[in-house]
């Protein structure tokens, strides 16, 4: 009898375990992403220039997304940092994207982190559904979603979501060869140097604000941001590259902690 027979027929069963295995992981990572963005897309909001006096009555600025008590939106400093003309009666306001349109609601600036880039704003009216901040720890290889409005402005408000891998965790500047090739922004960054993660899927203008979520739960591990990060991290790029930057969520909490 041949013996490497049945070796040969165990080690093929066993490779094809590992197969239905690694297949039936990744089919329970597609069958919970649907569900948990179908809960996340309530809380989405889009933040923009509303003047009901103007053609286009609304600019979109960027994303954000509500945490707290329900009338908390995060979103990033840079986002909501455009000028208003208080002349022509422009609003800042966040659009609450609904079944056959979006709600306009007008907004109070309550709390400003430039050096993270981050800003909270309290909406008026009801309460919206929150998103839970998490509190477990990052590692890279892991797989996250974000939820936004990628060039909102051209595809209108429809909440569109991206998945990636954590692809680092890096400092948000970059030490260079000498100190004449360094920014002033890029100073002060190298002097409140943090760590920033860094994703393997493409963020869009309007993306900025947006939060990126465990594809599992929902919860809230970071905030992606598009302006911040690349002019500091990227500022001898003559062609700012694609990779996709986000602002741990332990900012943002720190930034609600201080509002009381």
């Amino acid at each position: 009898m041949n013996v490497n027979i049945p070796m040969v027929i165990k080690v093929n069963f066993r490779n094809f375990c590992f197969l239905l295995l690694a297949l039936s992981s990744t089919s329970v990572i597609s069958a919970d992403l649907p569900d948990t963005i179908a809960k996340v897309k309530p809380s989405i909001v889009a933040i923009g220039i509303y003047n009901r006096l103007t053609s286009p009555s609304s600019t979109l600025l960027g994303a954000g997304f509500v945490v707290g008590n329900g009338q908390l939106v995060a979103t990033n400093a840079h986002v909501i940092s455009v000028p208003l003309n208080k002349e022509k009666k422009d609003k800042l306001v966040v659009f609450v994207v609904k079944e056959g349109g979006a709600e306009v609601r007008s907004v109070t600036v309550l709390s400003v982190d430039k050096v993270h880039d981050l800003a909270l704003l309290k909406i008026s009216g009801q309460p919206l559904t929150p998103l839970h901040l998490s509190e477990r720890r990052v590692r890279e290889g892991e797989l996250f979603a974000f939820t936004g409005f990628p060039i909102g402005a051209a595809l209108g408000l429809n909440p569109v979501t991206h998945r990636g891998i954590i692809s680092s965790i890096t400092p948000i500047a970059t030490p260079v060869k000498t100190t004449k090739e360094l920014s002033s922004k890029q100073l002060r960054s190298l002097k409140n140097s943090y760590d920033i993660y860094q994703l393997d899927a493409t963020a869009y203008p309007g993306n900025s604000g947006s939060p990126v979520y465990d594809p599992d739960t929902g919860e809230v591990v970071a905030v992606i941001n598009k302006v911040l990060v690349k002019s500091t991290k990227e500022n001898m790029l003559s062609d700012p590259s694609a990779i996709t930057y986000a602002i741990p969520v332990k900012y943002l909490k720190r930034l609600i902690r201080n509002l009381n």
